[in-house]
């Protein structure tokens, strides 16, 4: 065989497997029927934000939209603060599997928070729900450099061995399972476990910074939100989140 003609058929072969994985390759925000059958269910289509409202109110603030389909927030510090309110599920949940992929400018301090408490006895998502941290690396001080506030933490209660946060403008993937109290948090493969509601899990909340509110932490059922963030630095905040997808257990 001539070397003209190998490489033809080796360009052919390559060009062939590219269209195959081009093909095989799962659009965002959509569900494999695998999936569909194992039960998950998308809370987020790529398109608009059916089945969310900003807490405490009946629509989306006007900082939330969805940008190439992607949930975007984009904040700048001059806005009134119903406009970037955390975005949160109409529906709740109790025992789950969620997973969601994130990207961010630089100076993000924001998270992903469950069992959260929509009533008018709470002022913010954060007074009941658990969160797990999302915070860059670049320029966001303190909660990038202090244990139990970065990324993949839950939230100033256990902090994840190794910090495992992609530079910013990356996708991240998290994973957040809860199953009768066993909780897990999974930032880029790296896993965070604890156990929910026993006589520990009281011990470690009456010794951190919730102890002063009483029902934190407490609830074995709520919604999940995507923080609105604060600001560490950049004049204007921009925070993406895609492919959300839940399974209840």
């Amino acid at each position: 065989m001539s070397f003209r003609r190998a490489y033809r058929i080796t360009i052919v072969v390559l060009t062939a497997c590219l269209f195959s994985a081009m093909a095989n390759a799962q659009q965002e925000n959509t569900l494999t029927q695998q999936e569909k059958t194992d039960g998950w269910q998308l809370l987020f289509d790529g398109k608009d934000l059916s089945g969310w409202h900003s807490y405490a109110q009946t629509g989306t603030g006007k900082d939330w939209s969805v940008q190439d389909g992607a949930i975007m927030l984009k904040k700048k510090k001059s806005d009134p603060a119903a406009d970037y309110a955390d975005l949160v599920t109409n529906e709740q949940f109790e025992n789950f599997d969620l997973k969601l992929q994130w990207k961010a400018r630089p100076c993000i301090d924001s998270g992903v928070m469950f069992y959260v408490q929509e009533s008018p006895k709470y002022k913010d998502t954060y007074d009941t729900g658990l969160e797990m941290q999302i915070a860059d690396l670049a320029c966001t001080v303190p909660d990038s450099r202090e244990i139990l506030r970065r990324s993949g933490d839950l939230y100033g209660l256990i902090s994840t061995k190794v910090n495992t946060v992609k530079a910013a403008g990356e996708w991240n993937q998290f994973e957040i399972v809860a199953d009768h109290g066993h909780l897990q948090l999974i930032q880029n493969g790296a896993v965070l476990s604890t156990q929910l509601w026993n006589d520990a899990w009281r011990e470690l909340v009456a010794h951190s910074k919730f102890a002063e509110w009483p029902d934190f932490g407490t609830f074995h059922t709520g919604h999940i939100s995507l923080q609105g963030t604060e600001d560490k630095g950049e004049s204007q905040i921009k925070l993406y989140f895609r492919n959300i997808k839940i399974k209840k257990l």
